[in-house]
């Protein structure tokens, strides 16, 4: 493809270039407006400059891809609120043996969950349970949180559903979820494997710690942490509705209990320790009356048992209550995980994934059976926006002829029926994804890599996608801005109360360059 007329390329590209230095620097000084303005910038820019009509580009906006991201989003917000990242933290304490073992355990459970609940979404949740982890056997929390990024980055490229640039992918590479799972899922398990063994070859010392070193009180305050949320306000209302009943106890039946051998039948209905507390408490109130005031002990008697009854009777109330509640919560959390199994499935037999996160998220609306509002505010609408000014700055910049004439000078060098081909196609993605991050690199790229993959053959143009998805996605771990997952961990770390750590720089590319290197060659040797 020719060059576009110089004002359209020069224009074209100083709009792109706004875009992508608000991108990767969303605080700079001079325009400290943030990622998602500064996409919405660089597509203003590109219509402005002519570069594109408004018509153009309206069309550029993929609705399947913000219809997925959308759906995913809402589904994930229902599983937070269903406990499932709570008992995925559970996981990485439970009846451990040791800093080696709980490293391994971040990096599996990191993988997994980021494979089907997207990677941004996995560091969120898991970093304070890291963090907890690591003060309480009193280690850096350095090697536990470069696990849970890296094997975020790792998991997540096992599905169209892991990470945004597999989102285009799948959709615009119109590969299925279940080609796309069989295809990345040996690479997948394999790197996750050799991470795990760059991170023990690399920290083996530092995760070394005896028996004597670890501080109990730590230990005791962590575990307590961990397992905070099982004591639920329902369980403490119970107590508390209990007390009040037995302090504030109403006196509307005393009149209906003269008969003494009433009393004593109530009384044989009543907990003979129930009995024995009340009548102290009784005697106690007693003793402070007037000993000139006259009393009917048979009335007096009525009173307590008539207490003691209302009590009891609010007391099984209550019980009844709690239990209700407490199936209806394990009913909805069921309906909720049910629902989302069905949602993976149908995206395995085929059905459009869009349609089918979107479904499912509705469905979980209606039988939430509440106003949707406050879980519906939860979905990150910044990142919708940001990727509708993305797709409409990077088609402008496609438009300027820029990268076509590039990936002419590249094409016969990196053609993938060739091992040196995978190589260099490996090369130009992993320099692009961390100059120029993933999805803009996946969007400027996949055309022109898969048409390229085409002329050879069918099986080849869809090898060069997974390919593409691969290395795009492991290309995140080389520096701490080569994927938003790295950034989440890093600013979620720093933010934690009472557990802050600063992951710098310099701390995640030392591991970052050999883990990511070694990771991407021996997965692109299993990609089918």
């Amino acid at each position: 493809m020719a060059l576009a007329p110089p004002p359209t390329v020069v224009l074209g590209s100083i709009a792109f270039a706004i875009f992508w230095v608000l991108a990767v620097f969303p605080s700079v000084p001079f325009l400290p407006i943030g990622r998602t303005a500064g996409s919405l910038l660089g597509a203003m820019l590109m219509v402005i400059f002519k570069v594109l009509s408004p018509d153009q580009a309206f069309a550029a906006i993929d609705l399947p891809i913000l219809g997925l991201l959308f759906g995913t989003m809402v589904v994930t917000v229902f599983l937070e609120r269903a406990d499932m990242f709570k008992y995925l933290g559970k996981l990485l304490s439970w009846k451990s043996i040791g800093p080696k073992d709980l490293l391994c355990r971040i990096c599996l459970i990191s993988a997994i969950s980021s494979a089907f609940f997207t990677n941004d979404t996995s560091c969120v949740v898991l970093t304070e349970f890291v963090l907890k982890i690591a003060r309480q056997h009193n280690l850096p929390p350095y090697p536990f949180l470069l696990a849970l990024a890296s094997s975020a980055n790792i998991g997540s490229s096992a599905t169209p559903i892991g990470n945004p640039q597999n989102l285009v992918i799948a959709i615009q590479g119109k590969i299925s979820f279940g080609s796309f799972l069989t295809g990345i899922l040996p690479a997948m398990v394999v790197g996750v494997v050799v991470n795990v063994v760059i991170l023990l070859a690399m920290y083996w010392r530092v995760l070394t710690v005896h028996k004597d070193e670890e501080d109990p009180v730590s230990e005791v305050v962590v575990e307590e942490e961990v397992i905070s949320h099982q004591f639920s306000p329902a369980t403490m209302s119970y107590f508390t509705s209990f007390d009040s009943q037995e302090c504030n106890g109403s006196l509307e039946h005393t009149n209906n209990l003269q008969n003494p051998s009433q009393v004593h039948v109530m009384r044989n209905q009543i907990a003979p320790s129930t009995i024995e507390v009340q009548m102290a408490l009784s005697s106690t109130k007693d003793s402070t009356k007037n000993s000139n005031e006259e009393t009917n002990p048979s009335k007096d008697l009525a009173i307590e048992v008539d207490k003691l009854i209302e009590a009891h009777v609010m007391r099984t109330s209550e019980g009844k209550d709690n239990v209700s509640r407490k199936w209806k919560r394990v009913l909805w959390k069921s309906c909720v995980y049910a629902i989302t199994l069905i949602m993976l499935i149908a995206m395995l037999l085929g059905v459009n994934m869009a349609w089918a996160a979107i479904a499912a998220a509705i469905t979980l609306v209606v039988l939430d059976f509440k106003d949707a509002a406050p879980s519906i505010e939860k979905v990150s609408y910044s990142l919708l926006i940001f990727f509708c000014g993305m797709f409409i700055t990077v088609d402008g910049f496609k438009k300027t002829g820029i990268p076509s004439a590039l990936w002419d000078l590249m094409e016969p060098y990196s053609r993938i029926d060739h091992a040196s081909g995978i190589a260099i196609l490996a090369i130009v993605i992993l320099v692009l994804s961390n100059l120029a991050s993933n999805v803009p690199t996946v969007l400027l790229l996949g055309a022109r890599v898969a048409a390229s993959a085409a002329a050879i053959s069918k099986e080849d143009e869809k090898k060069a996608w997974l390919i593409l998805a691969w290395v795009s996605t492991i290309a995140g771990n080389f520096s701490l801005l080569g994927s938003a997952a790295n950034l989440v961990v890093c600013e979620q770390a720093r933010r934690a109360p009472n557990l802050g750590y600063t992951l710098t720089f310099w701390t995640h590319l030392k591991f970052g360059l050999p883990s990511t290197l070694i990771v991407t060659a021996i997965g692109l040797t299993l990609i089918k």
